[in-house]
């Protein structure tokens, strides 16, 4: 056998004549008699399992496989594994190397979030590993992905209500140069809902699906969901009724039979306030104010 060569194979997505293609690199190792290489193209079908896709025997430092949406789809992991050997001596084969599993696909980023019913946006990254081709007779080079959200409820077992919600329903991947494993990316956020409803830590999920798309390649594709756990906060309650009789949020009881218009509560922290106007609803015995009014913002 030939000793390790350290051939180092590497994938990369390419376009090729509008096709969406990988190629596998090596190097050849200097001062070596010619060499002929077998590249094994294969791709994960269960985990821990890999099934052969195409076999090319080349005296290239590349080799070529079209992902065509029936041997090779996106959602796939693929690697390229190369064996070198003597052209003069093919008996002298190198040992074989494997390149680094290259996911073919969309890739929603991260692929599980942790958020409270805080009010904070969360970005999600959505990115294609592969390039996006134009179709014919056609300028618009993207992909468009309807984005969606299901409430699986506790431990995925009661849906409920949307318990999260997102900054944007559809979001375009526009084609772009691929580089640092992402060749067109957009970005959106999640927030989770703040219901008012002491409904425990729930668990959502964001679905995104291709539309529009006459491509086999894409129509047939869906990428993995982002599941999302929501922790649920306790919220705060306040009250003004009656005549008018306030409970404040940490508790306090108090009247208050004032006539005119009140500032109830204001945000510290957030654009939130609520006014009250308060009337006269009493008699010449006893002088009361009741809630007429009431504005929020």
């Amino acid at each position: 056998k030939l000793t390790s060569l350290a051939l180092q194979p590497v994938i990369t997505p390419k376009l090729v004549q509008g096709h969406v293609s990988l190629k596998c690199t090596y190097s050849r190792p200097s001062s070596k008699p010619p060499l002929q290489y077998v590249v094994v193209w294969s791709r994960l079908s269960t985990p821990g399992r890999k099934e052969q896709i195409q076999r090319d025997t080349t005296l290239q430092l590349f080799s070529y496989i079209e992902m065509n949406g029936v041997n090779l789809r996106l959602g796939d992991t693929v690697f390229c594994t190369v064996t070198a050997f003597m052209r003069d001596a093919p008996e002298q084969q190198s040992l074989p190397e494997e390149s680094k599993g290259f996911y073919a696909g969309i890739k929603l980023l991260p692929e599980s979030l942790q958020i409270a019913e805080d009010g904070k946006e969360h970005v999600l990254t959505v990115l294609s590993t592969v390039p996006i081709a134009c179709p014919e007779h056609d300028d618009s080079c993207k992909i468009t992905l309807q984005l969606s959200t299901e409430d699986l409820g506790k431990n995925s077992q009661s849906p409920g209500p949307p318990n999260i919600a997102l900054s944007a329903c559809q979001v375009d991947l526009l084609q772009a140069p691929c580089s640092e494993s992402s060749c067109a990316a957009a970005a959106l956020t999640v927030t989770a809902v703040t219901d008012f409803a002491q409904d425990g830590n729930r668990i959502s999920r964001i679905r995104a699906e291709p539309v529009g798309q006459t491509d086999l390649l894409w129509r047939a594709y869906r990428p993995k969901d982002v599941k999302v756990a929501v922790r649920d906060l306790p919220t705060g309650n306040c009250y003004s009724f009656t005549d008018p009789h306030i409970i404040t949020f940490d508790g306090w009881r108090y009247d208050n039979y004032k006539i005119g218009t009140f500032l109830l509560c204001r945000s510290v922290s957030r654009a939130f306030e609520v006014h009250v106007r308060q009337w006269d609803c009493g008699s010449h015995r006893s002088a009361t104010a009741c809630n007429c009014g009431v504005a929020a913002r």
